[in-house]
């Protein structure tokens, strides 16, 4: 199965938000949001950005968002991840202090639906083949971390590393999976974009394998 936004995922109007995004975009200091974001602003006054070891193409005027070197569409869902990241970022430094899903606002109450549509997956697909999961993790361009059976450190924005830790099963151990982000997570997406961001990551990742 190929990732899609589940059925029964109650989903904000997005028509509605990307309008709201598109109008703060063009009200926005391009020039401070990019410092901010890590974006690189272009000489005819567009946005060159990152999001999920893809380049970007954002204008300012029009909030449309484009992939670079790649005529196929973007969905809607990225093109609201990608303005929230753009608008919001504050250009926070990383605190090196590390927090789970469960601690961020509305987590504790999300997290059972999150551990269903994020951690299981991973856990379905990799849970006992911990070496798959570095290999899926090319794709998106990530780093090798140092805990677990396997870590990968994902950069779903140039501000923003998320941390899949896996703890492999055996006979006797039930695989265990977790994601830890910066504590400075709020400072560039809030609670609701992480979510979307984490299972958007997720479904790439077991996607990578079927695909290779």
């Amino acid at each position: 199965m190929v990732y899609q936004t589940p059925k029964d995922k109650p989903v904000y109007n997005l028509d509605n938000a990307l309008g709201i995004a598109r109008e703060k975009m063009r009200h926005a200091d391009i020039q401070k949001q990019c410092a901010n974001s890590g974006a690189q602003l272009q000489p005819d006054g567009t946005v060159r950005i990152k999001y999920l070891n893809r380049d970007y193409r954002l204008d300012p005027k029009s909030g449309e968002v484009n992939l670079l070197l790649d005529q196929s569409p973007v969905g809607m869902r990225d093109k609201i991840l990608i303005l929230h990241y753009f608008i919001r970022a504050s250009g926070a430094p990383l605190t090196g202090k590390q927090i789970t899903f469960r601690d961020l606002p509305g987590g504790l109450v999300y997290y059972p639906t999150f551990l269903k549509r994020t951690i299981q997956p991973l856990l379905d697909k990799f849970g006992k083949d911990a070496p798959s999961l570095h290999k899926a993790g090319q794709a998106l361009g990530a780093r090798q971390g140092e805990i677990g059976d396997a870590s990968l450190i994902i950069d779903a924005f140039p501000r923003v590393p998320i941390n899949f830790i896996l703890w492999q099963g055996d006979e006797e151990l039930t695989p265990d999976l977790n994601l830890l982000l910066d504590a400075n997570i709020l400072e560039y997406l809030e609670s609701e974009d992480v979510t979307i961001v984490c299972e958007t990551i997720a479904w790439q990742l077991v996607n990578a394998i079927k695909k290779a």
